[in-house]
């Protein structure tokens, strides 16, 4: 036994030396490629960084690549060069982000489904203005040699980039950086703080200390990890759970019909409604808050509508089976579209809308979206894109108006209830009203369009609103992904993508007001400013 052992360590000791030099070699060969074609190496690094989100949530490849791009940046020759390798970085890394957004056309009559592979890229060619002007800043203040000051101008230069992302044009805020730390929660807990801009930023920071380390500069990389790391263990002290059931703990139903894009105009007839009912149990003795998804009920429920909106579907009897579902302390809040009219009785336009239906069958609160979808809920410049061919994404006969802003809905029997609907909960620091926060969010969508990417990553994002605002927060969706989130993002329940199911937990409970959520995306600024005046501090005490 001892001679095969030392036969065995004999062989590894001389295949360790050649495979220490494949390695090195190889690490060789990826600095020349990166050298020798940067705008090619950024763009594959943009690509790359792209899988830290969900579904795949590689984050240290997402900070790998941060890190080799900010190379390329500081080492372009020029200006020009710099702001290439940051558009193209863009281009590769919201290209396969938003690769979800191909799926949205194969729903559409009036738009070649083919046209799907090419939107991703054309809005990526757009998003990628944002890491350009961040390289194109940071570039500008580069030192000789790569240094924490520039480290930290990078930094400070993409939360400002990444902030004016979420508003420029009506925004477009789908996965900031600082997303990718959703499943290592003792990092994302510093949104509580922060907010996920301001987390963005320490992702680019972090990322520049690995290249600071990897330069053999240990002292500056080392004492900033243990800031980082410091950091992150003081956010992660809060730490909730789901509370138990009892015979009267307040619940929460979530429906999941798994009803595909394709399958919404079913909810003209009986079959959804059946479909809905069927999973959403039946009355206890404790109150629960039923919600069904956005999109699925396609009836209209709002009374005093000309007769002919109806057809032979009486709103009023479509309450009356609603609230056959639920006991006399429960509660019904559904998706659904309200519609107004002009003087003649004709349509104008709809609101995308949430309604609160009681026991008795009275609406007793309604929402509206506010933050809606340009392309998909509306049809932007018409004018001009109509006679082109091009058409709203969402099937439908008229644009829906916006809603007056983020509202808590006073809800009897549950108190006050914020509502954002689908693609308003990405919005950092634009979910909550300040003047009436509420015990929850509700966030009723329709991911049915999203493709397999999509869900998971509103998913993720829906979890870093419940950090930030410490709130929990309730997703129903027509297929997934649907779920329970406590207000530090943890996953309390869910029902899976494309299945059928509905969730019975405890209604969760807030948490105190995070420092974010009393003062919002003033906090990212705060953290740009900081890691601007250490960075000037940094060059004041190197010259």
């Amino acid at each position: 036994m001892r001679i095969t052992c030392a036969a065995c360590a004999a062989r590894a000791n001389t295949r360790e030396p050649a495979a220490f030099a494949r390695g090195i070699e190889e690490v060789r060969l990826f600095v020349t490629l990166i050298r020798h074609y940067p705008a090619l190496s950024a763009l594959l690094l943009g690509a790359a960084a792209a899988c830290g989100f969900a579904p795949l949530q590689l984050w240290v490849l997402t900070l790998t690549c941060f890190a080799g791009w900010m190379w390329l940046v500081h080492d372009a020759p020029t200006w020009k060069a710099a702001l290439w390798r940051g558009w193209v970085f863009g281009v590769g890394h919201f290209t396969i982000n938003d690769n979800w957004f191909q799926h949205a056309f194969d729903f559409q009559d009036k738009m070649p489904p083919v046209l799907g592979y090419v939107a991703p890229l054309a809005l990526a060619l757009y998003l990628a203005v944002y890491p350009m002007v961040a390289a194109g800043i940071a570039w500008r203040w580069r030192a000789r040699r790569i240094d924490l000051a520039w480290v930290l101008l990078f930094a400070a230069a993409w939360i400002a980039t990444e902030w004016v992302r979420s508003w420029m044009f009506t925004g477009y805020a789908w996965d900031p950086l600082g997303v990718v730390w959703v499943p290592v929660q003792p990092a994302a807990m510093l949104a509580r703080w922060v907010g996920t801009y301001g987390l963005s930023g320490l992702t680019v920071l972090l990322a520049g200390l690995l290249l600071v380390g990897g330069r053999r500069r240990l002292g500056p990389a080392i004492a900033g990890l243990t800031v980082v790391l410091l950091l992150i263990a003081q956010a992660f002290s809060y730490r909730d759970t789901a509370p138990p059931l009892t015979p009267t703990t307040p619940r929460v139903v979530v429906v999941q019909p798994n009803v595909a894009q394709d399958e919404r105009g079913e909810s003209d007839g009986e079959m959804m409604l059946r479909r809905l009912s069927a999973l959403s149990g039946r009355p206890g003795s404790a109150p629960r808050l039923v919600v069904w998804p956005e999109g699925v009920v396609r009836d209209f429920i709002e009374d005093d509508y000309p007769f002919w909106v109806y057809g032979d579907r009486s709103p009023y009897l479509i309450r009356e089976r609603m609230a056959a579902l639920l006991g006399p302390r429960d509660l019904l809040l559904t998706g659904g579209t309200a519609l107004t009219f002009d003087g003649k009785g004709d349509i104008t336009a709809g609101y995308n809308s949430v309604f609160a239906v009681t026991p008795d069958a009275r609406l007793a609160a309604r929402y509206d979206k506010a933050h809606l979808v340009p392309y998909g809920e509306y049809l932007p410049m018409p004018w001009l894109l109509k006679p082109l061919g091009l058409a709203r994404l969402v099937p439908g006969d008229f644009d829906f108006l916006p809603g007056p802003g983020p509202r808590t809905l006073d809800t009897p029997g549950f108190g006050a209830i914020g509502t954002q609907l689908c693609y308003e909960i990405i919005f950092s620091g634009q979910v909550v009203d300040p003047a009436n926060r509420p015990r929850l969010l509700f966030n009723p969508s329709n991911d049915a369009w999203f493709g397999s990417w999509g869900p998971p990553q509103h998913l993720a994002q829906a979890r870093m609103r419940a950090i930030e605002e410490g709130l929990p927060v309730v997703r129903a969706t027509p297929n997934g992904i649907s779920a329970v989130i406590a207000a530090d993002g943890t996953l309390l329940a869910t029902v899976p993508h494309l299945r059928a199911g509905a969730i019975e937990a405890g209604l969760p409970p807030p948490a105190d007001p995070t420092l974010f959520a009393r003062a919002g995306n003033l906090m990212a600024g705060i953290v740009a400013l900081v890691l601007v005046a250490a960075a000037l501090v940094l060059r004041r005490r190197a010259r």
